[in-house]
């Protein structure tokens, strides 16, 4: 059992590392991957604190970024005065849902530069590649994540999927 929770552990920190070398605060991933391999229902900050080893303000900061982005949420916990969180179910799609906005906002300034530069010039061309892109990228996107949720929900629950009630 020691040495499963070891292997997790170890499998936590190699993503925070990864997620950390791709932009996001250090303590921001260490938290999110704490919350993503707990075998706890919730996790509280002073659980955080204690299990990774880092400051209150880092918990409170990465709680805050991760609530904001969607990753996890905050949750009712009957008889307690302290904050519990847990890794938000359907947070992986929703993310992918989120860039849908960065696409809009990356047609539009490709719409916006096209508007302005002069057709048939290098500068044209560049932007009818990047309108094209995030235009395809676009449409495929939101029939991509709805395909896979309706999948996801098809094949039952977490719990139906280990064979529990």
């Amino acid at each position: 059992m020691e040495a499963q929770h070891e292997t997790l552990r170890d499998a936590a920190e190699n993503l925070a590392l990864t997620l950390a070398e791709s932009g996001m605060q250090r303590s921001t991933a260490r938290v999110l991957t704490a919350l993503l391999y707990t075998e706890q229902d919730t996790m509280t900050p002073a659980d955080l604190r204690e299990q990774l080893q880092i400051s209150s303000g880092g918990v409170s900061a990465a709680v805050k970024q991760l609530l904001s982005t969607g990753f996890i949420e905050r949750v009712p916990a009957p008889g307690s005065r302290r904050d519990h969180y847990r890794f938000r179910s359907g947070a992986w799609a929703g993310l992918m849902s989120q860039q849908n906005e960065v696409l809009r906002v990356m047609t539009a300034a490709a719409e916006e530069g096209l508007a302005a530069a002069e057709e048939g010039s290098s500068t044209a061309d560049r932007l009818h590649e990047m309108h094209d892109f995030y235009t395809y990228m676009s449409e495929q996107m939101v029939p991509l994540v709805e395909r896979w949720r309706e999948q996801y929900k098809a094949r039952g629950t977490s719990t139906e999927r280990r064979g529990g009630s």
